[in-house]
């Protein structure tokens, strides 16, 4: 298998948007579980089509749990493919998708660029379209934040809409509200009222001396090390990164303090910290159904994570800025950060502003 072909430091391509009325893809490149788990599913399309009013269209690998990595490639391929499809949308995250990129036609692909939304997992087929020049969005999945029970959070949607059919710059604002404890998918109940939310806590900022604008990279943290781990998608030459913002969360697997910090750790032994001036942090997912958490334990945990990113930031780049709790990645609200777009994070003024 021949090495894939990287540009050396290409500008962010913008794929062209769709409009209401548009054919998108809905594709899981990861795991099937709207097969089992229907209702979030139906609801977020549901939204799709009547408040977004774009028409979904699925892929045969969509709802089938097990499916092979070839019949995910192959769904990925039909959609970008398909000149009737404007947008390709992630149903949900998963666990194995870096077994995926292997078989995706970089060509293929790079020859059809249209906005792909996802995250979690899905942060593999954001690596893989950002060494393919293409720019892509973090955030956005069907059975999350389409399918949130109740109602869209408002935060989420507006960020949505913009980032699916706008262009140009998007400030970004912290949740006035926020929640992160999950309920029964399989419980029709659980759609009948939107979940309990919290009030914010705005965002904090660490050595906010300066602007730093820049293409954006990361994703969820977890993903990013695997990355590492199978050499994929990330270039031997990490000037690629050079003056980009970093932007990192963690997922409902809620990693110790302990592994933060020693991925961050590696992450500087590489050198890939340093490219980077300034750093998004997303708000980490502190409640799982396997830990779910009282608040104060909540808390506790993602302090201890606070304290394992710094501790790492002083070690190999203690002038980075940084940005704690922004919303994004595993958190409700969320808001979609362009992947290899531009995004400007200006510390004097307290604000981040992205280009969609």
């Amino acid at each position: 298998m021949t090495a894939p072909s990287y540009p050396p430091k290409p500008a962010p391509s913008y794929p062209p948007k769709p409009v209401p009325g548009d054919r998108i893809a809905v594709i899981s490149p990861s795991s099937g579980l709207p097969g089992l788990l229907p209702l979030p599913h139906e609801l977020g399309l549901e939204r799709l089509r009547e408040e977004f009013g774009l028409e979904p269209v699925e892929y045969p690998a969509t709802r089938r749990m097990g499916s092979t990595p070839r019949e995910r490639a192959d769904d990925i391929h039909a959609a970008f493919a398909d000149p009737t499809v404007r947008a390709v949308i992630a149903s949900i995250g998963g666990e194995d998708q870096i077994t995926v990129l292997p078989l995706l036609d970089r060509e293929l692909i790079r020859g059809n660029p249209k906005p792909f939304f996802g995250y979690s997992d899905n942060t593999n087929l954001h690596a893989f379209l950002w060494n393919t020049g293409i720019v892509s969005y973090h955030g956005g999945v069907v059975m999350v934040e389409f399918g949130r029970p109740g109602a869209m959070a408002p935060l989420s949607a507006d960020s949505l809409r913009a980032a699916l059919f706008t262009s140009g710059e998007y400030e970004l604002k912290p949740a006035p509200r926020w929640c992160d404890v999950g309920r029964d998918w399989a419980d029709p109940a659980t759609f009948e009222s939107e979940p309990e939310t919290r009030p914010g806590s705005g965002w904090s900022w660490v050595n906010a001396d300066r602007v730093v604008e820049g293409r954006s990279w990361g994703g969820c943290l977890e993903i990013v090390s695997w990355l590492l781990m199978a050499d994929r998608e990330i270039p031997r030459d990490l000037g690629v990164y050079d003056g980009g913002v970093l932007f990192l969360e963690t997922s409902e697997d809620m990693p110790s303090g302990a592994e933060v910090f020693f991925i961050l750790r590696n992450m500087g032994e590489r050198g890939l910290l340093q490219r980077f001036p300034a750093l998004l942090m997303g708000r980490p997912k502190t409640w799982s159904f396997e830990r779910p958490t009282s608040p104060e334990e909540g808390a506790r945990y993602a302090a201890e994570q606070r304290e394992s990113v710094l501790r790492a930031l002083k070690i190999y780049v203690p002038d980075t800025m940084v940005v704690f709790d922004v919303d994004l990645g595993h958190t409700d609200p969320q808001v979609v950060i362009p992947y290899g777009g531009v995004v400007r994070v200006d510390g004097p003024a307290r604000r981040i502003t992205v280009t969609y």
